[in-house]
């Protein structure tokens, strides 16, 4: 029985976007070394431990780790390419580096990136095993990984005004949102999510989660580049930072 680990570090967003090449990868027994919040988005393709539990991030990596790695056929990582105190202690195994991100001159999608790197073919499209369904509401989720990256408050509660649906609020354990809906497992939110008409949101890890999970998807985006960070879903339509509420909230009612 072929072995394979697979090491994959990085963000929601991140984990969403390489699902396509990570499937991939699966072998006759997989396991994934990811961050602890991420597992619940891989635990259909394997065997998940968290990253960080399994000492690879020290120094010294623990005795009982190297062993356990040399068990596998194959182990394949977007995780120390850079880290030469890394790839050191790990030389005598079987690994394959692959950089974690897409650079700045990257112009190809993240999903294709990640694909190509492994010599798989572009165009698949992220998914999750959630049951999709239509509960009636629509998600906003006005926040993302990186406060330039966020449209004005202001604005997403304008566009709410002109929806139709109740407009349910999402936002994650740190971000402070009077009233909205809080997970702190992936799992959880992944599921209420499947129920949404729409989702709106920036360009974030949430809102690739969403399309992953078939739902349609407005994404607003100002500084970063569609063409790389786009979500990829069913329905997907991205917004720009200038356009008005107006404009945006048409977006969203066309797509749902």
């Amino acid at each position: 029985m072929r072995r394979r680990l697979i090491l994959r570090p990085g963000a929601i967003g991140d984990t969403v976007v390489s699902l396509p090449a990570l499937e991939t990868l699966c072998a006759e027994y997989t396991e994934i070394w990811a961050p602890s919040q991420n597992l619940p988005l891989l635990r259909h393709l394997g065997q998940c431990r968290s990253l960080v539990a399994t000492g690879i991030d020290s120094l010294v990596i623990p005795e009982t780790t190297l062993r356990h790695m040399a068990e596998f056929d194959d182990i394949v990582s977007w995780y120390g390419a850079g880290r030469e105190d890394f790839r050191r202690q790990v030389a005598a195994l079987p690994f394959r580096f692959f950089p974690a991100l897409p650079g700045s001159e990257c112009d190809t999608h993240a999903v294709d990136y990640y694909l190509r790197q492994l010599g798989a073919p572009d165009g698949a499209v992220p998914r999750l095993p959630v049951q999709r369904r239509s509960d009636g509401y629509a998600v906003i989720h006005p926040f993302s990984g990186g406060a330039r990256k966020n449209w004005p408050l202001a604005r997403f509660r304008a566009v709410a005004q002109r929806l139709p649906a109740p407009v349910l609020w999402c936002a994650g354990p740190e971000e402070a949102l009077d009233g909205a809906v809080r997970f702190t497992d992936l799992g959880a939110l992944m599921q209420w999510l499947a129920g949404a008409r729409a989702f709106l949101g920036n360009d974030s890890g949430i809102a690739h989660l969403a399309a992953a999970c078939g739902v349609p998807v407005v994404a607003v985006f100002g500084p970063t580049d569609p063409q790389v960070w786009a979500p990829r879903g069913d329905v997907v339509r991205i917004a720009q930072w200038d356009w008005p509420p107006e404009r945006v909230a048409a977006e969203v009612l066309s797509c749902c």
